[in-house]
């Protein structure tokens, strides 16, 4: 879990942008937040990232796009 949530903050904002896009979003930044909330043991983030699963890869992923985009983050991680 931790390799995954470092390689995705020390990946280039290209690969971060491509995994944001449609059908990929929901797995790889849905699990991205997942991820973070549980090694912060953080009940907000694990429940985020269990959302973005399912509802990211129809509509979440632009906002995702928009904000690497803008700050090189996501939002809401």
């Amino acid at each position: 879990m931790e390799s995954y949530v470092k390689w995705l903050d020390q990946s280039s904002i290209l690969v971060k942008v491509l995994l944001a896009l449609p059908f990929l979003d929901g797995i790889c930044w849905g699990l991205y937040r997942l991820f973070k909330g549980i090694i912060k043991n953080d009940g907000f983030a694990i429940n985020t990232g269990i959302i973005w699963i399912f509802v990211g890869a129809a509509i979440l992923w632009i906002i995702d796009i928009i904000t690497l985009v803008t700050t090189g983050k996501v939002i809401l991680d």
